[in-house]
């Protein structure tokens, strides 16, 4: 999200990022297992086949795919001959580019010349003319054109770029927004070129840094065309190669759907509307600005969601205090209850374009970056977030 700061920090530790690391991602692929590898196995019975798996999620057996299927030898034989056109480099496009390259195959950015992205490619030893150039030219050279263009970019770049989309070639996404919502964006895949997405679960940040531990983040896969009979094959491959751990199969119009729902929802909006209205109510009821905060965000993030994440929510109602456990108990059917109307309005906004809408028209205005940076500088000033700027000072590691 904070692509810009988040990129310059660690764009350093990119350049200098080594072989043995390369390697070690090799092993793991080759081998299957690694002592931080996904958790999906625990407490689910499945059948392996080499990296596939049939995994019974919650009553529901779905099919998911993992790296080994994938070692690094076979990716290389697999792309040999192929040039793999990243297209724009913003938070997916540094996170999968560099991981493609470090993976040994054959990948080239293209973006606007001497724009914010050409200059960031070139900080990260992306070469003009070897293997950075201009979109059109890059779309040209590629066999896989893989579109990591913004929303709203991917809309105003369509024109130009659809018929270099020639017969042979295949068009990736990491978002299903463009084509799913085409009467709005008007990216209507080219009918005899196969058609793919994958989509990590993270930002182009996590992708790198997961990828560089030796690690690997979670995606999924879908298919829009598929011309060759390859396309569900692809997908995989290039799943792989861009830093998965394992991938699952989707669609895109359900990957746009619970992408667009999960940002308003839990993982952005609806997260910073909850920690805001129970702000408010403790400050309006006399506790002080570092009270409020530490009972709203700061335990929160710090240490009940990093448990969740690794033991799961019904772990925390056996790790916690009796009078905690009756509490969460207690109101977290009056929380659902009173929420549920508003997701269930949040998804039908979602599914019908609403949401589309309003970011192409806003994204697209002129001066968008002006009023982008009111709203925002609104959320920094907000009591909340100074408070918390001062409470992370305190944090142990911060002394």
């Amino acid at each position: 999200m904070a692509v810009a700061a988040t990129r310059a920090a660690t764009r350093s530790s990119s350049r200098a990022f080594s072989v043995a690391a390369v390697n070690q991602w090799s092993a793991i692929s080759a081998n299957g297992s690694h002592s931080n590898a996904s958790s999906l196995t625990l407490k689910n019975k499945f059948v392996q086949t080499r990296g596939l798996k049939q995994i019974n999620f919650g009553g529901t057996v779905e099919t998911v795919y993992e790296r080994s299927d994938w070692p690094r030898e076979k990716l290389l034989e697999y792309f040999k001959d192929d040039t793999l056109a990243l297209i724009g480099y913003g938070a997916q496009g540094y996170g999968q580019g560099l991981n493609l390259r470090d993976n040994g195959l054959n990948v080239i950015i293209g973006v606007r010349k001497n724009g914010a992205s050409w200059k960031a490619a070139l900080e990260d030893g992306w070469v003009p003319g070897e293997n950075l150039f201009e979109i059109n030219e890059a779309v040209e050279k590629g066999t896989y054109v893989m579109n990591l263009l913004s929303d709203a970019a991917q809309s105003e770049t369509w024109e130009s770029i659809k018929p270099l989309l020639t017969k042979g070639k295949t068009l990736y996404f990491s978002h299903g927004f463009s084509p799913v919502f085409n009467d709005l964006t008007h990216v209507e895949p080219p009918k005899d070129i196969d058609t793919i997405l994958v989509a990590p679960k993270g930002s182009g940040r996590t992708v790198r840094s997961l990828f560089k531990e030796g690690r690997g983040i979670n995606s999924s896969y879908a298919v829009w065309n598929d011309v060759s009979g390859k396309a569900d094959e692809k997908a995989q491959a290039l799943a792989v190669a861009i830093g998965s751990g394992y991938v699952y199969k989707t669609t895109f119009e359900k990957e746009v759907n619970s992408d667009l729902y999960g940002e308003r929802g839990c993982l952005m909006g609806g997260i910073h509307g909850m920690f805001l209205a129970q702000y408010e109510v403790l400050r309006e009821n006399g506790h002080s600005p570092s009270e409020a905060f530490n009972e709203t965000v700061e335990e929160a993030t710090q240490s009940l969601y990093p448990l969740i994440g690794k033991y799961g929510m019904d772990y925390m109602y056996d790790a916690c205090s009796t009078t905690a456990r009756r509490g969460a108990l207690d109101w977290y059917p009056v929380f659902k209850d009173a929420l549920k109307p508003v997701f269930q309005d949040l998804y039908e906004s979602t599914k019908n374009g609403s949401e589309t809408k309003r970011s192409l028209e806003f994204n697209s205005q002129a001066d968008y970056r002006e009023k982008l940076e009111k709203e925002l500088q609104t959320i920094r000033d907000m009591e909340i977030w100074r408070v918390g700027k001062e409470v992370r000072k305190l944090r142990p590691e911060n002394n």
